[in-house]
């Protein structure tokens, strides 16, 4: 049964010193976002994470960096089948988001979910997101890079 909150992972790399963030296209709907999921039955969202990334990236994980950014995303997103279960009425669902640093030489293998993807750097990432989520933790993830408050126009 799918748990009532969804994962983001960001994955990134750092290049000459700059983040290069990794956006996907999914194959339906028409949308570029970060890796995403939901819980399984037993697992917590740091194991969703790494599991989320793994199917749809072939990339593992041992360590991811939680982030302190949580949104909450319509649980209409996730088709009823995978609301069974769940208490009525669920109207939003959390999602708890992870960032993990990939190596320089590092590409993902894409699933079936995704059709390409394309490491971008913040300002051209955050130009094709489609979730304010997305933006919002990339930004988090930036500044915590930086390791300073970042402006949002970077």
């Amino acid at each position: 049964m799918r748990l009532p909150y969804q994962t983001l992972i960001i994955l990134y790399k750092l290049v000459d010193g700059e983040p290069l963030f990794c956006v996907f296209h999914r194959a339906t709907p028409d949308i570029w976002q970060f890796v995403s999921g939901g819980g399984e039955e037993g697992e917590q969202p740091a194991e969703t994470a790494r599991r989320e990334l793994w199917e749809e990236t072939g990339i593992k994980a041992d360590h991811l960096l939680p982030l302190t950014s949580q949104a909450f995303v319509p649980a209409a997103f996730i088709g009823p089948y995978h609301r069974q279960g769940w208490p009525v009425p669920t109207y939003v669902i959390p999602e708890h988001a992870f960032a993990f640093e990939a190596d320089a030489d590092t590409q993902p293998v894409l699933s079936e979910e995704h059709t390409e993807y394309a490491w971008l750097p913040f300002t051209e990432a955050k130009a094709v997101l489609r979730f304010d989520s997305n933006r919002v933790a990339m930004y988090e993830l930036l500044c915590r890079i930086k390791g300073e408050t970042m402006h949002w126009d970077v």
